[in-house]
């Protein structure tokens, strides 16, 4: 699709906006993105459809429909919509909406608000109100860019629309990027051609709405709950409530057979009372900012002057909640501002215009080329070009056809995930890759073990390759969390989990925690010990992230970028030809992307303490160890030996390989894999039904 610019009539803060354009597929129905001049814009109705733009403050879409003769701002309950979100964005969505709908009001306009399929909902209204342009907000995950195709071809199709109706798909642009397809791969690129975020655009303002609507109630949080429910089976439920439950409690809980319970949240006062003291921290766990656009926008005042300190209860208490959120340098801002720039109550650049400001405000007029002179405005301002960047990122994959498999997106605690699935049928299963690699690096082993009869998942964990890599503390169950919510949300079925080097411990993780996600466990040269006596006082969840670990990552970081040719070379022993100029471009594209060295630090502080013969405990005849026996990183014979003393059940398979198999030896892995699953498939039918 081209980018097309979007001529107007009033002036502009920003760049000109961008749109795609759609091609027209019906006579007398015109579905392009241009509008000419004021006059016919006047005589011109819409309805903006909200998603995740839930603010009026730099939003283009209402900017550019403000001079339309009639706009009904709507939002839809959608279950395909709410079923992404946990019960901390489902109030915040509450408590936006809710200051949204009145914002609107103040202008004499409104927020109308439906329940059902988004798609039958926008097309009765723009029947009902004889709309000629749908303003709908562009979007990365691939379960939002279907709903979005769905809502189009429904619009296209409608027999009763018998007039010229535009779909305006936006964006607000960070950068004024002209092609995304001409994006560099790496952010080292990207930074040489010194792109400037563009400036916000002011609040706009709707004309009054004088037609009689009925513009539908606000649910409370309970009831939207039930309305979620509604259309979940029992299943579905059960899996749900997995997610509520954090790996760290449920491995505590599992170690010492008690009955711990999650920890209550450091905030004890009831939302009333924080509605009474003007908090910004409005959800029942009080550790995220939300509300709307004006008490994002003093919360991050607060923020970004935290060193200044304050005597406002309000600012004290986000300076508060900063200090608890900062599980290292700078993690404090995505914890807490996270979810709302999810939801778009405030836009990212809006973000950075406020943190840009403050700084010249203390460093008279003035931006030093050292750094910033606030850590919070660094907080603040990395967080949002970062989550800017892989936003990019993630769009060029849904608009081009590069890369070796269909990209996907997913989107996990608001931070964008790569994935990709091939084969239509037959049993689900998951490639988990080792530390620093992606999803395709499983590149020879996707498409055959699907042609096989398979349905294969393979994804690029959070913090590698082209997934995002937000500021936070990386641990071995975060990943393990991460696997298993995937599992639920997007695969929707019961896998054989297929695990390289440490991914061979995450998924061990998973398989112990949630069994009845798992049905076999493959580890490639697997991370992890066995500890014969094994005893929970080994555990720990303490993890201190010190600057003695961010010096190791920065210098593991230099090591690796001049020599990763010959360390891959190490890691194929017996075809040093498949570490080639392709991987090692990847490796050195994902390098350079802003977050790494946060990544990297997790290695000082993995936590392997929980050994794989307690992890696999339960799945006797269904664990397969595949085990490169030249691995440069361990003694392959021993680790085996040690396995077959402790795990009783497991099924091994040598192989002339190093690290990873898998990639080394595709078509003997393959082979090997895909006669597994056959033989644990027949056996688990067997079972089902003796």
């Amino acid at each position: 699709m081209a980018l097309l610019s979007f001529s107007r009539s009033f002036t502009l803060l920003s760049s000109p906006f961008h749109f795609f354009s759609s091609r027209s597929i019906r006579r007398r129905r015109s579905f392009v993105c241009s509008l000419s001049t004021a006059t016919d814009v006047r005589s011109r109705s819409a309805v903006l459809w909200f998603k995740h733009d839930l603010r009026l403050d730099d939003h283009p879409a209402l900017s550019a429909a403000e001079t339309h003769r009639f706009v009904l701002p709507l939002y839809v309950f959608d279950r395909r919509i709410l079923s992404r979100y946990s019960d901390d964005m489902l109030e915040l969505l509450l408590f936006a909406l809710e200051d949204l709908r009145n914002s609107l009001k103040e202008q004499g306009s409104n927020l109308m608000i439906q329940y059902g399929c988004a798609e039958n909902v926008i097309k009765e209204l723009v029947k009902e109100v004889k709309a000629t342009d749908v303003f709908i907000e562009e979007e990365v995950e691939y379960e939002m860019r279907q709903l979005i195709g769905v809502v189009k071809k429904t619009l296209e199709t409608s027999s009763s629309l018998d007039w010229n109706l535009d779909i305006v798909m936006w964006r607000t642009p960070f950068y004024d990027v002209k092609n995304l397809k001409e994006l560099p791969a790496s952010y080292n690129d990207f930074k040489k051609q010194k792109l400037l975020p563009t400036s916000p655009l002011l609040p706009a303002t709707l004309p009054v709405v004088e037609t009689e609507l009925d513009w539908g109630p606000l649910p409370t949080f309970s009831d939207l709950k039930e309305f979620i429910k509604e259309k979940l089976g029992k299943p579905e439920e059960s899996w749900n409530l997995m997610k509520e439950m954090p790996a760290e409690v449920l491995l505590k809980e599992n170690l010492s057979k008690s009955s711990e319970t999650i920890p209550k949240s450091l905030n004890d006062k009831s939302i009333e009372q924080r509605r009474r003291d003007k908090s910004v921290f409005v959800t029942r766990k009080g550790d995220i900012v939300g509300g709307g656009t004006n008490t994002l926008l003093n919360a991050l005042a607060a923020y970004l002057r935290y060193l200044e300190g304050t005597a406002r209860d309000d600012w004290q208490e986000v300076h508060e909640r900063l200090r608890n959120a900062e599980t290292r340098e700078g993690a404090s801002f995505t914890s807490l501002f996270g979810p709302a720039l999810c939801l778009g109550i405030i836009s990212r650049r809006r973000v950075h215009y406020e943190a840009i400001k403050y700084e010249k405000e203390r460093n008279a007029g003035f931006l030093s080329p050292f750094g910033y002179s606030a850590a919070s405005v660094a907080a603040a301002a990395d967080a949002v070009c970062s989550m800017e960047w892989f936003w990019l990122l993630a769009l060029k994959s849904q608009v081009s056809n590069e890369g070796l498999y269909s990209i996907r997106i997913w989107r996990w605690r608001g931070h964008l995930i790569q994935y990709t699935v091939v084969g239509l049928e037959g049993p689900a299963t998951l490639l988990v890759h080792g530390f620093g690699a992606f999803l395709e690096h499983y590149r020879d082993n996707i498409n055959a073990i699907a042609e096989h009869g398979n349905h294969v998942w393979g994804i690029t964990l959070l913090g590698f390759g082209q997934s995002e890599k937000p500021n936070i503390v990386y641990t071995e169950l975060l990943w393990a969390e991460m696997l298993r919510d995937f599992i639920i949300e997007v695969v929707g079925e019961p896998v054989h989990l297929v695990g390289n080097s440490i991914g061979g411990y995450f998924v061990s993780i998973v398989a112990s925690l949630w069994p009845s996600l798992v049905k076999s466990v493959i580890l490639m040269n697997t991370a992890g010990n066995v500890i014969p006596e094994f005893s929970s006082h080994r555990f720990t969840s303490e993890r201190q992230t010190s600057a003695a670990a961010r010096l190791g990552a920065q210098l593991l970081l230099f090591y690796l970028r001049l020599n990763i040719r010959n360390t891959l070379k190490n890691f194929y022993p017996t075809k040093t030809n498949r570490a080639d100029d392709w991987l090692i471009n990847e490796m050195l594209r994902a390098s350079y992307d802003p977050g790494v060295t946060v990544v990297l630090e997790s290695i000082f502080s993995f936590d392997l303490s929980i050994p794989l013969n307690y992890l696999l405990e339960g799945y006797e005849e269904k664990v397969l160890i595949l085990q490169g026996m030249k691995d440069p990183l361990l003694d392959s014979k021993a680790k085996l030996a040690i396995l077959k003393e402790h795990c009783t059940g497991l099924a091994i398979r040598e192989l002339d390989a190093g690290h990873c198999p898998h990639d080394e030896q595709p078509q003997k892995v393959n082979s090997i894999v895909c006669e597994w699953v056959v033989a644990v498939e027949r056996k688990l039918t067997a079972n089902s039904y003796s």
